[in-house]
C-alpha cells in the first residue's frame, strides 16, 4: 500500500476538525440562521434597498416578511442596472466584487451579484464538501494526485469596476494554491470557448495524467469519457486508474448513471453538490446517503414556500423554524451578496430534520400541467430510474418530456417523452408501459387521468445519442453549466428536437 503524502495527512486532520464545526451548527439551525437573519438586516439597512425597505424597523421574521416582497430577476432588474451604470450601496454596501453571468430563460442575460462577503463562502463550501468525504472515509490520498473541474472559461471582463463572468470561471480564481498545483486543465485550455474543441484538447492533456478526482455536470462529463473511450478504446478505469471521486452538481445524477457507471467500469464514490450564482447551497456529506446537507451557516438566510402555493396571492412564507419532511418547496433566499427574497427558481423537499437534509426537485418553471397534473422533475426521473431497472440493458444519454395536446388523428392527449438512448430497451413497448406505470405511482393526479381515460399512455420518441448535444449546440448552450431542462409545459423545446433524425 502506497505511503500518505504529509500534505493528505494533514487535509485528514483538518477535514475531521471542519466537518466537526460544521456539524455542531448543522443541529442548531434556527439559531444559526436567526443570527445570518440579523446580520444581514443590519449591515443593509442603509442600502437604498434596506432604506425603501424599512430596514431599520425590521426587528422579527414577521416584520420582514411585511416589507420584503418575493422577487425574482425582473424584480431586482432594475437595482443591477444601477449597480452596472456605476452606483454603490444599491442592494448590499459598497459595489459587488463580481457579477456572475448566466443565461435566463425569460430575463436574456442576468448579472447575480456575488460580493467580498459572499464569495469566501462558494470557496469554503466547495472545499467543505471535499472534507465531509474525507471525515467520513478517510480517503485523502486523491489530492496527490491530478483533479480536474470541467467548468466554462475562466475569463473574465470588468465594468464600473467589477468583474463579470460565468460562476464557475469566477470561482476558478480562487482556488486555493494546494489544490491548484493539481488542477486540470492548463489556464490556457480552460479558456477555449468553444466546448468540443475544450474537450478535445482536455483529452489529449489528461490521457497521460494520474487523475483521481474528476468534476462537472453529469452529461458534460459523460461526453469527455466517450472521447477518451474512442480515442484509446478503453474504460475509463483502465486510462485513469487511480479514479478515486467524482463530484457532480446541476442535476440529478440518477437517470446518468447506468451509462456513467458503464463508461467508467467500476464502482468509484461520488458526491452531489448544490452550487449556484446565489450562492453554495448544499453538499452531499454521507456515501450511504443521497441527500445533501442544507448549509445555513453560509451567509443567507433561507425561506421556504410551498411549491402549491407558489402562485397563490395567500401563499405561505416560512423560515427553517417551520419547515415539514416530504413538503415541495420553492427555495427562496435572502443572501450577504444583497439578494432579498428572491426565488432562485428550483424546488427542493426536506428528507430529514436535524440535521435539515434535502434533495432537489426540480424547477418552479420546469413541470407539466397541461391537464392539471403537475408532473415535476423529480416525478419523471425515479419514473425512469425504475424503468431503467426493470430493463437493465438500457442506457440513457439525456430525455426530456412535452404534453402533446391535440395529436394527430383525434386520439387521446398523452405525455410524449423524448429519449435519446446510448443502448435502446429490448422491448421498447414494455419498457414505455414501465416507465407510465411508474410515473402513475408518483404522480396520483397524472394516475386519475390515465385510467379516467383524459389521457392514453405516454408515447416514446427514441433520438440518436448526440440529440441533445445537437440541440445544445444549436442554441449556444454546448457544454459548461448549461442543463437540458427536464420537462416542459409547452412544445417548443420538443418540436425542435423532433427534427432530429430518429432511431
Amino acid at each position: 500500500m502506497p505511503q500518505m503524502s504529509v500534505k493528505s495527512t494533514l487535509i485528514k486532520i483538518i477535514a475531521r476538525y471542519i466537518t466537526q464545526k460544521n456539524n455542531l451548527w448543522a443541529m442548531h439551525p434556527t439559531d444559526v440562521q436567526h443570527k445570518i437573519f440579523k446580520k444581514l438586516i443590519n449591515k443593509a439597512k442603509y442600502t437604498q434597498y434596506g432604506k425603501a425597505h424599512n430596514f431599520s424597523s425590521i426587528n422579527t421574521y414577521e416584520e420582514f416578511k411585511k416589507y420584503v416582497p418575493i422577487s425574482d430577476y425582473e424584480d431586482i432588474k432594475p437595482y443591477i442596472d444601477q449597480i452596472l451604470s456605476g452606483a454603490k450601496d444599491i442592494l448590499w454596501p459598497g459595489k459587488p466584487l463580481y457579477f456572475a453571468k448566466t443565461s435566463g430563460t425569460t430575463s436574456g442575460t442576468k448579472y447575480i451579484p456575488i460580493s467580498k462577503d459572499s464569495i469566501g463562502y462558494h470557496i469554503a463550501s466547495a472545499r467543505d464538501a471535499l472534507f465531509a468525504y474525507v471525515a467520513e472515509t478517510g480517503n485523502a490520498d486523491f489530492f496527490d494526485g491530478k483533479l480536474i473541474f470541467l467548468s466554462g472559461s475562466p475569463e473574465i471582463e470588468k465594468k464600473q469596476g467589477i468583474f463579470i463572468g460565468r460562476l464557475s470561471g469566477i470561482v476558478n480564481h480562487h482556488v486555493p494554491g494546494w489544490i491548484r498545483a493539481n488542477q486540470m486543465p492548463k489556464w490556457s485550455t480552460n479558456c477555449i470557448e468553444d466546448w468540443e474543441t475544450k474537450v478535445e484538447t482536455i483529452v489529449d492533456e489528461t490521457l497521460t495524467q494520474n487523475m483521481t478526482l474528476i468534476s462537472g455536470i453529469p452529461p458534460w462529463v459523460q461526453m469527455y469519457f466517450d472521447k477518451i473511450t474512442i480515442k484509446t478504446g478503453k474504460k475509463i478505469c483502465d486510462v485513469f486508474p487511480n479514479f478515486k471521486l467524482f463530484v457532480y452538481g446541476g442535476v440529478n445524477f440518477e437517470p446518468y448513471r447506468a451509462k456513467l457507471s458503464d463508461s467508467i467500469g467500476k464502482k468509484i464514490d461520488a458526491i452531489e453538490t448544490y452550487p449556484a450564482s446565489e450562492g453554495f447551497i448544499a453538499y452531499q456529506n454521507a456515501q450511504n446517503d443521497s441527500s445533501m446537507l442544507l448549509l445555513l451557516n453560509s451567509g443567507m438566510f433561507y425561506e421556504f414556500i410551498p411549491a402549491a402555493e407558489y402562485h397563490s396571492p395567500t401563499r405561505t412564507r416560512i423560515s427553517i423554524k417551520d419547515v415539514k419532511i416530504g413538503v415541495n418547496y420553492a427555495l427562496i433566499i435572502n443572501s450577504n451578496a444583497g439578494l432579498w427574497g428572491y426565488s432562485i427558481g428550483d424546488t427542493i423537499k426536506f428528507v430529514s430534520l436535524y440535521p435539515h437534509k434535502i434533495v432537489v426537485t426540480g424547477r418552479i418553471k420546469h413541470f407539466i400541467s397541461a391537464f392539471g397534473e403537475h408532473v415535476i422533475a423529480e416525478e419523471v426521473e425515479k419514473a425512469m430510474n425504475d424503468a431503467c431497472t426493470q430493463s437493465p440493458e438500457t442506457e440513457i444519454v439525456e430525455f426530456t418530456v412535452a404534453p402533446q395536446v391535440a395529436p394527430i388523428g383525434g386520439e387521446l392527449p398523452h405525455h410524449e417523452w423524448l429519449i435519446a438512448f446510448d443502448k435502446i430497451p429490448n422491448d421498447l413497448e414494455k419498457f414505455a408501459i414501465n416507465l407510465d406505470e411508474a410515473l402513475q405511482k408518483y404522480n396520483s393526479y397524472y394516475y386519475d387521468l390515465i385510467t379516467g381515460h383524459v389521457l392514453q399512455r405516454l408515447k416514446i420518441i427514441p433520438l440518436p445519442g448526440n440529440a441533445f448535444i445537437e440541440y445544445m449546440k444549436s442554441k449556444g448552450k454546448l457544454g459548461g453549466q448549461n442543463k437540458v431542462p427536464r420537462l416542459t409545459n409547452d412544445r417548443i423545446m420538443a418540436d425542435e428536437l423532433v427534427k432530429v433524425t430518429k432511431i
